[in-house]
């Protein structure tokens, strides 16, 4: 543990989902290739579309729509909707399709197991802080069972924009009726996790377990209140 600001007193820990409570690149990875598969099934006149090519899809869509970069959810539905009526179907039809095309994707990106540590982490902090999430993806705590742990969990899109923008952590620190920056937010990335808290007012915790070198990594904008290189040093702090 090594702190690179002074650590305020605490009132309650927010945390980043994705890559801070498990390892969520080959759970996307496997995702995105099945989700486009259960497309292809569904709608053979999809079937050619790989898993790269819905994400160039989704890129180009949010070039022309900058506010669903902000909501990943809405994205990728409105993206399999204009594929669909791209390639003749009604649109009343498509945004039908794309409502159970999303059915489909939510389930299988839920498919997470959640390391035994990381329960046992938030089991131990939540003794002693109220402990909420702060997401940019779609992930479900209640299908991963990290809900028992939080008091309520923030999306981007519905709960605001992405982070790093403020609007999330704000929330949460309104909604949890502290300031700012008594909230402690702990995540793996430099910007959306570090940089956002830090300009929204609260602190932030740095997980470094990939050994990554602060002063030369690409994100590196903000300096956090503190970096980790394990979830479980967070137990220190009690």
């Amino acid at each position: 543990m090594q702190f690179f600001r002074p650590l305020r007193p605490i009132a309650a820990l927010s945390f980043d989902l994705d890559d801070t409570l498990y390892d969520n690149e080959p759970v996307m990875h496997a995702c995105e290739q099945d989700a486009a598969a259960a497309l292809g099934r569904r709608y053979p006149q999809l079937a050619h579309l790989s898993a790269a090519d819905w994400a160039a899809r989704r890129h180009l869509r949010a070039q022309r729509e900058p506010a669903l970069q902000h909501d990943m959810t809405a994205l990728r539905g409105a993206t399999i909707a204009a594929e669909l009526v791209a390639h003749g179907m009604a649109e009343s039809e498509a945004e039908r399709g794309a409502q159970q095309g999303m059915a489909e994707f939510i389930r299988l990106r839920n498919r997470i197991r959640v390391p035994q540590e990381t329960l046992l982490v938030l089991a131990t902090l939540a003794e002693r802080w109220p402990l909420v999430a702060i997401s940019n993806g779609n992930a479900d705590p209640a299908l991963i069972g990290l809900a028992p742990y939080f008091q309520f969990c923030l999306r981007a899109g519905p709960d605001g924009r992405a982070k790093p923008y403020p609007d999330m952590f704000q929330l949460a620190a309104q909604r949890l009726g502290i300031r700012p920056e008594s909230l402690l937010h702990v995540g793996d990335h430099l910007q959306t996790d570090v940089q956002g808290a830090i300009h929204a007012g609260a602190q932030a915790c740095w997980l470094n377990d990939h050994q990554r070198q602060l002063r030369s990594d690409d994100h590196s904008r903000t300096l956090p209140t503190l970096e980790i290189r394990r979830l479980a040093s967070l137990c220190e702090l009690l």
